[in-house]
């Protein structure tokens, strides 16, 4: 899973008082980001009409689910969203508390590229992203809290790409040198699959030399 941070300055974020919810952009469209990415207007289409379970609402992408999203839209601009944070949840409290007090810098979303392509910038194009959280988010995020969050993310990665986009979102890699220590990974993964390999072939060709010798023994 991606992540892209999306600051207060551009998400026209309003609140109500009374009810504990806000409003604004989770993500806008033609920008490019620190990796080089942009946004395709459309991008969301797809996986708002074909939903079979809600965008959760969450604190950090791996914290407490904190509320609800009321209504998530794609209108010209980008991704407009609606929440209300669940009232009584002490975490919820307190995120709105650091909301009001402008105290944490943004919505994040948190996704799946489904359809790419490389870009002038370094980057990919989005052209259709599937949409699984949006986290409100702290920023710059807790360094220990961070490693924490690595550790349960490492756990679940189960391809070189999904380590590769961990390496960027969460561990601040740029997409080149990513992609290059995954290309050292697969390098090194195969250096030793072909050691390992002639270690067999040589144990092997052991065995088949002590049975000829064994064999031309008991013909003596």
């Amino acid at each position: 899973m991606r992540h892209k941070l999306l600051d207060f300055t551009n998400t026209e974020v309003k609140y109500d008082d009374a009810r504990r919810k806000f409003s604004g952009y989770a993500s806008v469209f033609g920008g490019v980001d620190s990796y080089g990415d942009t946004i395709i207007p459309g991008a969301y289409k797809s996986t708002l009409e074909n939903r079979k379970r809600p965008v959760q609402l969450r604190w950090n992408h791996y914290g407490d689910i904190i509320g609800k999203w009321t209504e998530i839209r794609e209108d010209e601009k980008g991704l407009w969203v609606e929440g209300e944070l669940t009232p009584g949840h002490s975490k919820a409290e307190d995120v709105y508390a650091l909301l009001k007090h402008g105290a944490v810098s943004g919505l994040s979303i948190g996704y799946r590229p489904v359809k790419s392509a490389d870009n002038e910038h370094g980057g990919d194009d989005l052209y259709e992203i599937e949409l699984i959280e949006i986290s409100v988010v702290e920023s710059p995020a807790d360094i220990d809290a961070q490693v924490a969050s690595v550790k349960s993310v490492i756990e679940k990665a189960e391809t070189l790409k999904e380590i590769e986009a961990l390496l960027r979102d969460v561990g601040g890699f740029s997409r080149g040198d990513a992609t290059t220590l995954v290309s050292r990974v697969k390098t090194l993964t195969h250096g030793d699959r072909v050691v390992e390999e002639q270690k067999n072939e040589d144990y092997s060709n052991l065995v088949n030399l002590i049975n000829a010798s064994t064999t031309k023994l008991r013909g003596l």
